[in-house]
């Protein structure tokens, strides 16, 4: 459905660091910094890209209240592993602790974080 997500950073390097960890955690590569399309670190798979990027209007980045962008997750063992890799690397776990959670979906595997621009992105696993 998607090809692209972009998140604006007020640090773009803080921010690498961050999606550097955990999206590590999760087992994709390091991002990559570009200048096109716009300025920032991009991370790159077959089925899409993530943006992590300097807001092309010059004002601050700030985080959408509402918005959460989710990452999947291979196994329950990846989602804890995201929430301790974001958090050494400058993010702020939010929510209830990483880990299973009913739902009506049934049990999720989940964990919440803010980066350091303050968006809100989580790790998901959902057994098939």
């Amino acid at each position: 459905m998607f090809t692209h997500v972009t998140l604006g950073a007020n640090d773009v390097e803080a921010s690498r660091k961050f999606y550097d960890a955990v999206l590590g955690a999760l087992g994709h590569q390091p991002g990559v910094p570009s200048e096109v399309p716009m300025p920032g670190v991009w991370y790159m798979t077959p089925r899409g890209m993530l943006g992590v990027v300097t807001p092309r209007d010059g004002q601050a980045a700030c985080h959408a209240n509402g918005g959460t962008i989710g990452f999947a997750a291979p196994n329950p063992e990846a989602v804890i592993a995201f929430a301790e890799a974001g958090v050494a690397a400058g993010g702020v776990a939010i929510e209830d602790p990483a880990g299973p959670r009913s739902t009506a979906f049934g049990v999720m595997h989940l964990a919440y974080l803010r980066d350091p621009s303050g968006n809100k992105v989580c790790a998901v696993h959902r057994a098939s």
